[in-house]
Order: structure tokens, then C-alpha cells, then sequence
């Protein structure tokens, strides 16, 4: 009998079998969006056990324990690494159709060669095995090994770059970048956090204090400097809806003064002080030729219990249902009525949402840059195979899937790289089964040529990072 995870594994015709092997399977990948801690990188950290790579700080699978009535301590806790890898086993055979099965033994075969089934009776087999080959590990080898080309952190301004000097440094096959994530420059809720987020940030611009507006402005554009001297060409916001409230210079000083005084601001004035704040990280990134992304729709820390707790990205979030696109519009057609809209990906959580975001990047296309606007990839509850093949199908519908940047982790963990295998089979499949049908031509080297594309030449080029010779294609 032939194991879970083979050569043809969610492929469902001659032709998706073609496209796949022949056209997506050797490509690199180039992973544009992650939140990998990069200092496990420069380190070269060899993992302990499988449960620190494989369950520390994964939301995925504690969200999906505690549905299995498995107890916090298990999960976030303090219990042991092993007794945690034990509560995993047991939930893993209640998550069939959940895309977890699927990357559980992705994961397991491309690390490890592990064929069998994760589950209570093998669990002891399976962590002793892959434990075993961990201790031969190390991050940069599994970079290597999973042909990993491009990784791309989130990086906040505040956050020292030296992490990064020194991986570039090291001259690894493995190019990795910073990506500007200045959510917190703009989160006035809490002034004590912001006061204290102005205190790190104008330490790390060397600009001492930041006691006005003007300050923060010359600090946050400091640093965007900074990121692109070590090679940084993208920025990214995780937004609830696009931040497109009108706000003047004046007032935007004035709400500073307020939080620095200790002053909460009202929510319009919060909404006020972000929106005048993205639209100068718009024309920084314009000016740069930088690629902007806009993560929206999470509704975040739902459980207050477990926020008090725990604390943040800890599994207790969830698809928001705000109204997207006025907001979005605004924000969009602010920057691009003065020649200041940079390259843009937008990423819906929500999918009520695919058909409207599909049809509304494209009104900002230039004519110059193809693919400018990008309708983003799969993202967080979407990254999995019905929700792909929904954006994809909403992209080839409405605009130009030839043009589609293809797949990101968006993952903290370095096991997660089969991912993109995932996606690509999905992609191969969807296409494939259209070919099978008479839908797309019989035209291998037509069709295989865009899957190719799709799966690394359109982010390589689109977002103009330095890959290594060997990946260069």
C-alpha cells in the first residue's frame, strides 16, 4: 500500500501530475512574508526536540488542542516537551479535513522521511526518530534543504537591524530581509505603551527623544531608510480596515501632545493620527520602490480571559466582518491621484470579501508595472485548499492570474516551508483538472510556463529582492 504522502499526493489527473512535477516542484521558494525569528537564523540554532520547532508558538495547533479538550498547560504551558507533543499526537487524528492533517505529514515526510501516521500509538515512534534527526539540523541547513531562497521577516522600526547585518554577513544561499511593520507607531489606545514605544524608537533612529509629531515622522523615516540599506524592499500593515480618515498636520500634532501627556484620544482622532501616518509610509515606499502590504479583516484578542492570561497571538483570533472598501478606496486613490501609490498587495481574511477586493485593486493599475496591484494570496484561515482555490479563482475571474505573485508561510515556525508544496499542488490541480476538462489548452508549456511563474519568477521579479546566483533562475 502506497503511504499518505506520494509522489501524486492531491493530484487528481494526468495533467495536474504534469504540471507538478514537470513545472512547480523544482522551483525555489521564495517566501516573502514571514514572522521567523531571525536571530535563530544568524545563530544557526539546532532545536531541541521536535516539540520546540514543531509546537512553539504555533496558534494552528493550540487552537485545534484546545478544541480537543486538551488542557492549557499542554499547549502554552508548562508542561514538558514531550507530555506537549503527546497531547499533539492525540488531537492529530481528530483533525482529519482540517488542512492540519495535511501539513502534519507534509511536514513529517519532508523533514524526516516519516511515512506513518502521527497519532497516541506512534507518538513516542515519531518523536524519537525525527528527535534523532533534529540533533543533525540546523536552521541554515533546513533554509538550504527546503530551497528556500527568499525568507522575508517582520521587523518592527523600533527593532534593531543588526540581527540582519549579521545574517547578510554570513552570505548564505538563503537571502533574508527585514519587512517594516510599524503597527505600533499608529496604536494610541494605550499611551503608556506608545510613550514607551517613542522611548525605543528614538533610541534606535539615534534621535533621542521623540517629543513631537515631527519627531516621530523624522524617526519612522530613518529607520524605512535603514531597512532599505540592508536590502529591505516591502512594508506591511495588519489593519482591522485601511486607515483613510482625514487628519491635518496640525491635528496630528496636537493628538501627539495628547498621548504624551499621558491622554487617551478618541477614536476618531486614533483613526485620524494612523491614516496621516500610512499615507507617509505610502510615499516612503513610493519613493523607494518599495511593495506595500495591507493585512485586513482580523478581529483580534477576542477571549479577554485568555489576552489577561496569556497575552497576544495565542490562537484567540478570528475572521472580522468590517466593511472594506471605502476605506480601502480612499486610502488607495489618495496616493494615486499624486503619483505616490507603490507596488500594493491586499490580503483579505474574510472571503465575503474576494470578489469585491479582486475587482477593487484593479482600478489602480498603471499600465506601466504588470501585476502592480496584487489581490493577495490565501492568508491565515484562508491559507488553506478551499480558500486558495476561492482567492485563485476570484483572481483568474476578475483580473490576471499569469501576474499572481503565488504563496507566503506567514509562519514563525521553520517547519512550515511544505506550505508551499501545499499551494502548489492546489494550484496544479485546479489547473490540471481544467485542462483534463478542455477548459485551459493542452498546451503544456503555455499553462506550465504561468504555474512556473506563479511559484517563484513573479515574486522575484515583482519585488526586486536579490536572490543567490543558484536560485536566479
Amino acid at each position: 500500500m502506497r503511504p499518505y504522502i506520494h509522489d501524486d499526493f492531491m493530484l487528481h489527473s494526468d495533467a495536474a501530475v504534469r504540471l507538478y512535477h514537470d513545472y512547480a516542484a523544482a522551483e525555489p521558494i521564495f517566501d516573502y512574508h514571514n514572522h521567523l525569528p531571525h536571530a535563530a537564523i544568524a545563530d544557526d540554532h539546532v532545536f531541541a526536540d521536535l516539540a520546540e520547532i514543531w509546537l512553539g508558538g504555533d496558534h494552528y495547533k493550540w487552537r485545534a488542542m484546545r478544541a480537543n479538550g486538551v488542557a492549557e498547560r499542554f499547549c502554552t504551558g508548562d508542561a514538558s516537551p514531550f507530555e506537549k507533543f503527546e497531547a499533539w499526537a492525540a488531537t492529530v487524528p481528530q483533525t482529519l479535513r482540517n488542512p492540519l492533517y495535511h501539513w502534519t505529514h507534509l511536514e513529517l515526510k519532508r523533514y524526516f522521511g516519516i511515512d506513518t501516521l502521527l497519532g497516541p500509538e506512534t507518538a513516542r515512534e515519531i518523536w524519537d526518530t525525527a528527535n534523532t534527526q533534529l540533533a543533525g539540523m540546523s536552521v541554515q541547513s533546513i533554509l538550504r534543504d527546503q530551497k528556500v531562497a527568499v525568507a522575508g521577516t517582520t521587523d518592527d522600526p523600533a527593532d534593531s537591524l543588526a540581527t540582519h547585518q549579521r545574517i547578510a554577513a554570513l552570505n548564505l544561499s538563503t537571502k533574508v530581509y527585514p519587512t517594516f511593520r510599524p503597527d505600533k507607531a499608529y496604536a494610541l489606545a494605550d499611551p503608556a505603551a506608545f510613550n514607551a514605544y517613542c522611548a525605543k524608537l528614538g533610541a534606535t533612529a539615534g534621535r533621542g527623544e521623540i517629543a513631537s509629531f515631527d519627531d516621530l515622522l523624522a524617526a519612522l523615516e530613518q529607520r524605512h531608510a535603514d531597512f532599505h540599506a540592508v536590502g529591505g524592499r516591502l512594508s506591511d500593515h495588519g489593519l482591522e480596515t485601511a486607515l483613510a480618515e482625514p487628519c491635518t498636520l496640525a491635528e496630528a500634532r496636537a493628538i501627539f501632545l495628547k498621548v504624551r501627556d499621558g491622554n487617551t484620544p478618541s477614536p476618531e482622532e486614533q483613526l485620524g493620527f494612523g491614516s496621516l501616518l500610512m499615507l507617509e509610509f505610502g510615499r516612503w515606499d513610493a519613493k523607494r520602490g518599495w511593495t506595500k502590504q495591507l493585512h485586513l479583516g482580523a478581529m483580534r484578542n477576542n477571549s479577554a480571559r485568555a489576552y489577561l492570561e496569556l497575552g497576544p497571538d495565542c490562537g484567540f483570533d478570528s475572521i472580522g466582518d468590517y466593511r472594506q472598501a471605502p476605506a480601502l478606496v480612499k486610502y488607495l486613490s489618495s496616493l494615486d491621484e499624486t503619483g505616490e501609490l507603490p507596488k500594493t498587495i491586499v490580503y483579505n481574511l474574510n472571503p465575503a470579501d474576494n470578489y469585491m477586493l479582486a475587482t477593487l485593486v484593479g482600478n489602480f493599475q498603471d499600465g506601466v508595472t504588470a501585476g502592480k496591484m496584487q489581490f493577495g494570496s490565501g492568508w491565515w484561515f484562508l491559507d488553506q485548499k478551499e480558500a486558495m482555490e476561492w482567492q485563485m479563482n476570484a483572481l483568474s475571474n476578475l483580473g490576471l492570474l499569469s501576474r499572481f505573485v503565488g504563496m507566503l508561510t506567514d509562519s514563525r515556525s521553520f517547519m512550515s516551508f511544505p506550505r508551499h508544496e501545499y499551494f502548489r499542488r492546489t494550484l496544479c490541480n485546479l489547473l490540471g483538472s481544467e485542462m483534463a476538462n478542455g477548459e485551459l489548452p493542452p498546451d503544456f508549456e503555455l499553462v506550465g510556463g504561468m504555474v512556473k511563474n506563479i511559484c517563484f519568477a513573479n515574486a522575484r521579479n515583482y519585488f526586486g529582492l536579490a536572490v543567490d546566483p543558484s536560485y536566479s533562475g
